[in-house]
């Protein structure tokens, strides 16, 4: 009886003890979610590219689909504080016809080192510019105007220099005057942003 509660008890200790490998093993294996990267990224002299995508959407009632992809690129003229452009790409397909939306949009964009951690930061942005349209068929063809936003966001570091963002913002688009129509409303865009260093 004593051999087996011994035998039983020794098992046991063996049992934990590969237990305890393998899951440290695991650990060690598992793809990186976070970096404490978040105040080196965001210095003066280093640069921010990357795109949102925002937007994506069908409609099976009226078969309409719509997705909207902004490229950007931006550079750090201080520890926290970035200017640069985005371009807005965007498109419509409906029953009958397609859209193509368009626009070059320059941004200032901050990151308040309130509230920072080291594996993230919180941001405000403002875009202005330029968009247009060309819808297919139409004598309203490429009607430019002009788009107004400001934007608060979080990046989320999940490697040294790569942030996953979720953009929430308010934008104003003032259409060309022989439309006669304007559009503001919110938006949501999730995005992923590379920094490198400049120097």
């Amino acid at each position: 009886m004593k051999k087996t509660i011994l035998l039983s008890a020794f098992l046991t200790l063996i049992g934990l003890s590969a237990s305890a490998q393998i899951e440290e093993e695991i650990r060690e294996r598992a793809p990186q979610t976070t970096a404490p990267v978040a105040s080196e990224a965001v210095r003066d002299g280093n640069w921010l590219i990357g795109a949102t995508i925002g937007n994506i959407g069908f409609n099976f009632k009226s078969d309409f689909f719509t997705l909207n992809v902004n490229p950007r690129a931006g550079y750090f003229i201080s520890d926290n504080a970035a200017i640069g452009t985005e371009i807005q790409l965007g498109l419509d397909i409906y029953d009958g016809g397609e859209t193509f939306r368009y626009g070059l949009t320059p941004f200032v964009r901050y990151y308040f080192p309130e509230g920072a951690a080291p594996t993230h930061r919180w941001f405000g942005e403002a875009v202005v510019g330029i968009a247009g349209s060309s819808e297919e068929d139409s004598e309203g063809d490429s009607v430019f105007s002009s788009v107004l936003g400001l934007r608060a966001g979080y990046a989320h570091f999940v490697a040294q220099n790569v942030a996953l963002e979720g953009i929430l913002g308010y934008t104003r688009t003032s259409a060309d005057i022989s439309v006669g129509s304007g559009e503001s409303g919110l938006n949501l865009a999730i995005g992923l942003q590379v920094y490198l260093p400049g120097r």
